[in-house]
């Protein structure tokens, strides 16, 4: 007797599948640009929790002229250490408000700044840099970029944008650090004042000590 039902075909479902174990590795590797970005955003993050009150470095009832030379010297070493993180917010600041004032000098800054990123930093090892048809090596690559860094920066309007910037915010947080008298000011256990200017970057949080730690009976 002839069956009436039509034939079932195989249907294979290796096609349309995936490995768990495989796309669980595709999931878990984040493209490059993203961890930079991710890194960046956490390094300032980090950095900024670790700022004073705004309104402590503006107390003007703690502002007064300083005696002699080797006393504005002492305050400001003793608020650069304190107030330090503050410090390099107002000259990026600073900077920032010029860049943006000179938009020319922004666009060359950023077209850089992309191209070391995306030409360099990003690019993989063991690919070669591909330009109007020939192949760059990496230190051909390298010694491109550097050229054209020492170019933007010396032959442009770039260089002098960043150099009066920077002297504008240094200058500023100087006058602040010789005035501001720290005598209300304490630092922390584990902030002393011979860390350097930029040691809030990229800082673990500090271990207890041995001698904190209780002695084995």
């Amino acid at each position: 007797m002839v069956s009436t039902h039509p034939p079932v075909l195989p249907i294979s479902s290796t096609a349309t599948t995936q490995p768990p174990i495989v796309t669980a590795v595709v999931e878990s590797q984040p493209p490059a640009v993203r961890a930079f970005v991710n890194g960046v955003t956490e390094t300032v993050r980090g950095g900024l929790s670790r700022s004073r009150p705004w309104s402590e470095l503006l107390d003007r009832s703690a502002f007064t002229k300083p005696d002699s030379l080797s006393e504005a010297a002492t305050r400001f070493r003793k608020n650069s250490s304190y107030f330090r993180v503050n410090y390099v917010c107002i000259v990026a600041l600073i900077l920032g408000f010029s860049l943006l004032a000179h938009p020319f000098s922004l666009i060359l800054l950023l077209c850089l700044a992309a191209s070391w990123l995306f030409l360099y930093l990003f690019r993989p090892a063991d690919r070669p840099l591909i330009l109007f048809g020939r192949s760059f090596s990496e230190y051909e690559t390298l010694g491109g970029l550097i050229l054209s860094t020492i170019a933007v920066i010396f032959f442009t309007s770039v260089g002098s944008v960043l150099i009066s910037a920077l002297m504008i915010g240094i200058a500023t947080v100087c006058v602040h650090g010789a005035f501001r008298a720290p005598d209300d000011l304490f630092l922390d256990e584990q902030d002393p004042a011979a860390a350097g200017f930029l040691s809030f970057i990229g800082v673990p949080a500090v271990a207890p000590s041995a001698s904190s730690a209780p002695s084995p009976v």
